[in-house]
């Protein structure tokens, strides 16, 4: 969904628990990082994709457009969540033109939501995996009314959105500038937000398969709330690693190991879904971004229930940067979480 003239844009990443905006300038050899920032959000400000609090939401923009020091004007954004369906569907074959037509139509099967309320979009994949009389085709269709949403606060913030995607694509954008893959392989990413868990399954670097798992951060922190009679701020702190007298130590590691397992289950089972209803081979790598990438352990537990290496994603990897303005380890710290800001940044308005 784009609006506008081809020109430079920022990734503006609007997450449950915080704003993170990234803005890149695309070279002859790449990226090269020329600012970014994030904002946190009060819990209650962004519940399951929907904008509670839509003063909150523009103020932070605009704290993190000077923060950023930023002139940048025009943004890309994206939404995921209940509002948004991504469908690998196969068809009878046609050509994009044809396809461009029929759409709405041929979507009317797959979406659970009233096609009017909807703006549709489709990528081909390529021939079906049975027959060339087919067609694989991926299904977009977010709400109308969320989008609107989005857009709104970003004009209210005083930037102009040229670009709405979802957060599925900004991740496969992010790995394509980032990792050199074989062409042919295919791998996964799990982005653990706050609330909600994006995974994707990416064959000949395409998205074929993605599925919004709704666990994240926020579980464990008020699992933490619970087991401890902390307040969110505090209970935050423990998460990611705020000492606690010895005897609650031993609780809250128990506390973040099955957390860890329960996620590690819930990706699993979508990963086993994808192999046993599909023809390709096996996953061959999970890459792992979002805040909730360096939980303790999650790495590791997931690889034992997956089969496959896990990697944590650094959206950096290839982005050049002056050494003078951002520090390598701090890159290192907030990587994962600015995983969906980074794939963002990466386009320009007018592209598909």
């Amino acid at each position: 969904m784009v609006f506008g003239k081809k020109r430079d844009v920022i990734g503006l990443d609007i997450g449950s628990s915080s704003i993170k905006m990234v803005e890149l300038k695309e070279g002859k050899n790449g990226f090269k990082l020329q600012s970014l920032a994030m904002c946190p959000l009060p819990p209650e400000a962004i519940v399951d994709g929907a904008l509670m609090d839509s003063v909150t939401i523009i103020d932070s923009i605009r704290e993190l457009m000077n923060t950023a020091k930023s002139k940048a004007k025009n943004a890309v954004i994206a939404v995921s969540g209940h509002s948004v369906i991504v469908k690998k569907i196969t068809l009878p074959f046609m050509t994009e033109a044809e396809l461009e037509e029929s759409i709405q139509w041929e979507a009317e099967r797959y979406i659970p939501f009233d096609i009017n309320d909807v703006n549709l979009d489709f990528q081909i994949l390529g021939y079906g995996s049975e027959s060339s009389d087919l067609i694989d085709v991926v299904l977009v269709a977010a709400k109308k009314d969320i989008i609107h949403d989005y857009v709104s606060v970003v004009m209210e913030s005083g930037l102009n959105p040229v670009i709405v995607d979802i957060d599925a694509f900004a991740l496969e954008n992010m790995l394509e500038a980032n990792y050199d893959r074989d062409g042919e392989e295919t791998v996964a990413i799990a982005n653990v937000g706050a609330s909600v868990t994006n995974i994707s399954i990416l064959k000949k670097n395409v998205t074929a398969f993605t599925r919004d798992v709704f666990k994240g951060g926020n579980q464990i922190t008020e699992e933490i709330q619970r087991q401890f009679h902390v307040d969110y701020e505090e209970a935050e702190k423990i998460k990611v690693g705020s000492k606690m007298d010895s005897p609650s130590q031993g609780t809250v590691q128990n506390v973040l190991k099955n957390a860890c397992e329960s996620l590690a289950v819930e990706i699993g089972s979508s990963l086993d879904y994808f192999q046993s209803t599909s023809t390709y081979e096996k996953i061959s790598k999970l890459y792992l971004s979002g805040g909730g990438a360096k939980l303790k352990d999650l790495d590791m537990i997931l690889q034992q229930h997956i089969e496959a290496p896990v990697e944590i994603a650094n959206p950096f990897k290839k982005v050049e940067y002056s050494e003078k303005s951002f520090d390598l380890e701090y890159l290192r710290e907030i990587g994962p979480m600015m995983a969906v800001a980074v794939g963002l940044a990466t386009r320009k308005a007018g592209d598909k």
